[in-house]
């Protein structure tokens, strides 16, 4: 069998090293980016599932739950998708 690690140079790297190899950064930055994005989309995950369960929009809460997409979906929702009615209107907004 042909040893693949050494043949391209990663034998003893950890997935964070090969990542920061190709972008030219270190491991740890490569860690800390990855937190970062997935603190952002945890904190935008929750906020589009609260709104779209007060909605009860099952289908929008399901998709929200399964899909993961750093946020970009979620920000959708909550700006977007979550102010239009299927019957093409807008929802009027409630005044206090």
């Amino acid at each position: 069998m042909v040893d693949t690690a050494a043949l391209t140079g990663l034998e003893g790297m950890n997935s964070y090293e090969v990542i920061g190899n190709a972008l030219g950064i270190s491991a740890g930055a490569v860690l800390i980016i990855i937190t970062i994005i997935g603190i952002w989309a945890l904190i935008w995950k929750g906020f589009a599932l609260w709104k779209s369960a007060n909605k009860k929009s099952l289908p929008w809460f399901i998709a929200l739950l399964i899909l993961n997409t750093a946020g970009i979906l979620e920000i959708l929702y909550i700006f977007v998708f979550s102010k239009i009615s299927f019957r093409g209107k807008t929802k009027p907004k409630k005044k206090k």
